[in-house]
């Protein structure tokens, strides 16, 4: 049995099945922790959710900033944005049995060792308080509230924990920081536009899992979001968005020996 965590899928069905053959996958034996985006810009975002989907317990996915894109679209907020492939699961005859199972997966998954998150963990979170937090999103997300929910989910404002938040201001942070964190401040303000590599970053930000004394440094944390960043395994973080849907690579890591996959894919994305 081994355990592979795989980056950022957002649609690219091929490359994904290619890299499971690579690695020579079996979901009897094997799985797969996926570090969310799922869905979107890719070429078959519907494939993709189904088939993750039927993997059923061999596959651990965490919510992404695509995917939640997904939920609120389909709640009837936001908007579609013309380099989005979501139409297909819109108005798919089993659209609304996906959309229900992608509202049960969770915003932080922490298992032994290793923990695993879309974007980022704020520096004052550890993995005990992260576990709490993304919980509270969850209950909102997975029950009658959840339509409220996407009414509430865009926005950058607050840019900043505070435990006295509370409410939609409280959920939307957690959020953002799960899901959307790229950099932040040493006190964990967050700046949602520097999509680059981390480089030239706005005056007092820096990469969050570059922020001195961050609680969460304790565990091998798993993220993806970060196209730019590409590929970084070191003793406790794996940065494992390869930039697949931009034409570079699909990400496997190994868990048990940091051993790295990767599959060379063709752009899917304008």
């Amino acid at each position: 049995m081994a355990t592979y965590a795989i980056g950022d899928l957002q649609g690219c069905l091929q490359p994904f099945q290619q890299l499971l053959d690579l690695i020579g996958f079996n979901s009897r034996h094997d799985r797969l922790w996926l570090v969310g985006d799922l869905v979107n810009r890719g070429p078959d975002s519907l494939e993709t959710l189904r088939f993750v989907r039927e993997l059923g317990d061999a596959a651990t996915t965490v919510l992404g900033n695509h995917d939640l894109h997904l939920l609120v679209a389909a709640a009837g907020f936001g908007r579609i944005h013309k380099s989005d492939t979501l139409e297909g699961i819109l108005t798919a005859p089993d659209r609304d049995d996906l959309l229900d199972w992608l509202r049960t997966r969770p915003l932080f998954h922490h298992e032994d060792k290793f923990a695993m998150v879309h974007a980022g963990l704020l520096p004052q979170w550890d993995v005990t308080r992260a576990t709490e937090l993304a919980a509270e999103v969850e209950s909102v997300l997975q029950g009658p509230q959840h339509l409220e929910l996407a009414r509430h989910t865009y926005g950058g404002q607050p840019d900043q924990w505070d435990d006295k938040l509370t409410g939609w201001d409280r959920l939307r942070v957690i959020i953002n920081a799960m899901t959307r964190m790229r950099v932040c401040t040493a006190d964990g303000r967050m700046e949602f536009h520097h999509k680059g590599k981390p480089e030239n970053l706005p005056k007092g930000f820096m990469p969050w899992f570059d922020v001195p004394g961050r609680r969460s440094a304790n565990v091998s944390l798993i993220f993806g979001h970060w196209s730019a960043l590409g590929l970084r395994v070191s003793s406790n973080l794996l940065a494992i968005d390869g930039g697949c849907l931009w034409g570079r690579q699909l990400c496997a890591v190994r868990l048990e020996d940091r051993r790295v996959f990767q599959i060379n894919c063709s752009r899917q994305a304008d």
